[in-house]
């Protein structure tokens, strides 16, 4: 039988579900890791105590299952902040008062940083425009605090190497992150140069869009990526160490996302976590 949607605004069937994920309410669950690889989404699930909803609609990969003994979904969005703006925007239909939290790579622009560290996102430099069509360009992408420190939380516990600060969010892989490829010359070479001078930790893909869409609908949120690339010396990461770092991504967002289900019972009425709270 064929399915009538609402509108070609709202583009959802009477069912709820969503016309590009392929989500109704019953398919997700109120905490939500984004990852961009499809590959990604399943070795996240394999932490799971069980998976109960296997979906795909075009590049969303959708596992939903229980982790820890509490309902946690997983979406591959594909790259780049035009698939996240459509993942956000449709999730945040089925789900009230989500939790996102992005596990992807990047690139490191700072001398002390390694191949395979991780980078806690403190807030991102729009450096791209599919957030403008929602708020001005002086508008901030920030991370919501609860995550940040649920994030430093796990990597600390885990002995991990890791950084926090700004995040450069790009609309690209090459010319918008001034890779120098032949024939394909960056019209801003020197942007990672400015950008490493600014303090900016490093450059990837999602994390403005994400940031600035969870503000609007007062969603937390926040990303932790490895470092795949070393901008300043034009390093990239081999596959096995690729692997590891992804794994160690993996493991601190999932332990991450058990300490903000800790801090939430932590609470209580409160509407935001602080230290005092911690003893109560």
């Amino acid at each position: 039988m064929a399915e009538s949607f609402e509108s070609a605004e709202i583009v959802r069937t009477a069912a709820g579900r969503q016309y590009h994920i392929g989500l109704a309410p019953e398919d997700v669950a109120p905490t939500v890791v984004l990852v961009g690889d499809p590959a990604r989404a399943d070795k996240v699930a394999a932490h799971f105590d069980s998976v109960t909803v296997r979906r795909q609609e075009r590049e969303y990969v959708t596992r939903t299952g229980t982790y820890k003994g509490r309902p946690l979904s997983v979406m591959a969005t594909g790259i780049g902040c035009d698939n996240t703006e459509i993942a956000v925007v449709e999730l945040c239909q089925l789900i009230e008062n989500p939790t996102f939290l992005r596990i992807g790579s990047c690139g490191a622009l700072q001398d002390d940083m390694e191949l395979g560290d991780l980078v806690i996102s403190s807030g991102a430099v729009r450096l791209e425009n599919t957030t403008s069509w929602f708020v001005s360009e002086s508008f901030p992408a920030v991370a919501h605090h609860e995550v940040i420190l649920c994030l430093l939380q796990a990597c600390a516990e885990a002995g991990q190497r890791h950084h926090l600060g700004l995040t450069a969010t790009g609309s690209g892989f090459y010319g918008a992150q001034a890779r120098k490829v032949p024939g394909f010359q960056p019209r801003f070479p020197e942007m990672p140069e400015k950008l490493k001078q600014a303090g900016v930790k490093n450059f990837e893909m999602e994390a403005s869009a994400l940031f600035v869409l969870s503000q609007l609908v007062g969603a937390r949120a926040g990303a932790v990526c490895a470092a795949y690339a070393h901008r300043p010396t034009n390093r990239f990461v081999d596959t096995d160490a690729k692997s590891a770092a992804e794994a160690q991504a993996i493991a601190c967002g999932l332990r991450a996302i058990e300490l903000l289900w800790q801090m939430d019972a932590q609470k209580g009425a409160a509407q935001h976590w602080h230290p005092g709270l911690s003893s109560a």
